[in-house]
């Protein structure tokens, strides 16, 4: 059956490429894909789908839709994310987004055109399929504490469902490849606001103020320490300063208060604990030797993404036979952050990559730059591989 599912995949390739065009033309940014729903409805249903649920958080964005087969059996969802960020698009292409200050920069258009194109290639099979296949379409990817994933969960999208599997495309692998990995994938982010208050006053005489950007720039400094001297070696996290603002314009002034941002990635929750205590603990003492007072909001955005072992070996077979064993690698851990975590958290479930990247079409620029792009090629691939880890999860089936 993979191999039916591949050559389906080769014969729709050409209408996933323009669902992915259609929906690059026209993102919509978080909460707010109205539009991008409604066409994916109307795919859905041509295709004969049971729309289980549209509208979420109380808005009219995000789907879930289900698939029986012709047998009973279990039931497995795959998902993909829809939602586009707030970014200039610079690609001089025919499909650039239309919309001013609004860009599918990190290739959720295609994920929207590839479970798409998953659902078409079962659609062909539904006969044989052995259970239901539930569909998500996840507004919401890039909104951190108030999470896509997390209100959909919320709202009952994975009630009912014994495993679920995502894929991301990845401009950082080749095209034609796949990355997998079994246990922690992505990391938590975490994120930090500070705000440290002193006692403005003139350049000219600063002992007649309270200085927060020294404080400021302590800080900085001592943050690094934490992961150097309170965590072991042998565990992986990140502790960055984003932001640091003091001031306004004028050279002679000594500010009243300095603002700093900042974000945390862990892979164990033990590690994430002992560095939130530690960044409260540092800020505290420097506050307090600087003279300052502060204000500190710490968030724990996300947690981390953890792929379940078995979920993950199903994924790794139908890509090694959709793509060839030697093109699907295992990837390093990743200190970017997804929300398919919480799904992730309520049924086993794996998230894995699909390379896009290609110098010689300039789609190998990172995600989150105005001029990302992917390579098109790659899409009958990604479709391939969901619809058939759906098949897999729910035959057993992993070879033919």
């Amino acid at each position: 059956m993979l191999e039916k599912i591949k050559k389906l995949a080769t014969a729709y390739g050409d209408e996933v490429v323009a669902f992915r065009r259609e929906f690059h033309m026209h993102p919509e940014r978080s909460w707010e894909e109205v539009e991008t729903s409604k066409k994916v409805v109307e795919v859905l249903k041509g295709l004969g789908c049971t729309i289980v649920k549209t509208g979420f958080g109380g808005t009219e964005s995000g789907v879930v839709a289900e698939m029986k087969g012709g047998k009973p059996g279990k039931c497995v969802a795959l998902r993909a994310d829809i939602d586009a960020l707030p970014l200039q698009e610079e690609n001089k292409v025919p499909y650039a987004s239309q919309t001013p200050c609004v860009m599918h920069a990190c290739g959720h258009d295609a994920h929207t055109a590839i479970l798409l194109g998953a659902v078409k290639i079962l659609a062909e099979i539904r006969d044989e399929l052995p259970g239901t296949v539930r569909f998500i379409f996840q507004p919401a990817e890039e909104c951190g504490l108030r999470s896509g994933a997390k209100v959909m969960l919320d709202e009952g999208a994975l009630d009912g469902v014994d495993s679920i599997g995502g894929l991301h495309v990845w401009s950082l692998a080749p095209t034609g490849t796949a990355l997998y990995r079994s246990g922690p994938v992505m990391a938590a982010a975490d994120a930090w606001y500070l705000t440290i208050k002193g006692k403005g006053g003139h350049g000219s005489a600063p002992e007649n103020s309270i200085d927060p950007t020294i404080t400021a720039a302590n800080l900085v400094l001592n943050l690094q320490a934490i992961v150097g001297r309170e965590v072991s070696a042998r565990e992986t996290a990140v502790v960055s300063t984003g932001v640091v603002k003091a001031g306004e314009t004028v050279f002679n002034i000594i500010p009243d208060s300095v603002t700093m941002n900042g974000t945390v990635r862990t892979f164990k929750k033990e590690v994430q604990d002992t560095i939130e205590a530690a960044i409260r603990r540092v800020i505290a003492g420097l506050c307090a030797a600087g003279r300052c007072e502060f204000e500190l909001d710490y968030r724990r955005n996300l947690p981390a993404t953890v792929n379940d072992h078995e979920v993950t070996m199903t994924a790794k077979a139908v890509c090694e036979y959709v793509l060839g064993a030697d093109k699907v690698k295992e990837t390093e851990l990743i200190m970017g952050s997804e929300d398919f975590s919480y799904f992730e958290q309520k049924v086993p479930g794996t998230f894995f990559f699909l390379g896009t990247g290609n110098p010689e079409k300039e789609t190998n620029n990172p995600h989150h730059h105005p001029r990302f792009d992917l390579d098109e090629d790659a899409l009958p691939a990604g479709s391939a591989m969901l619809a058939g880890f759906a098949w897999a999860r729910l035959t057993g089936e992993v070879r033919g």
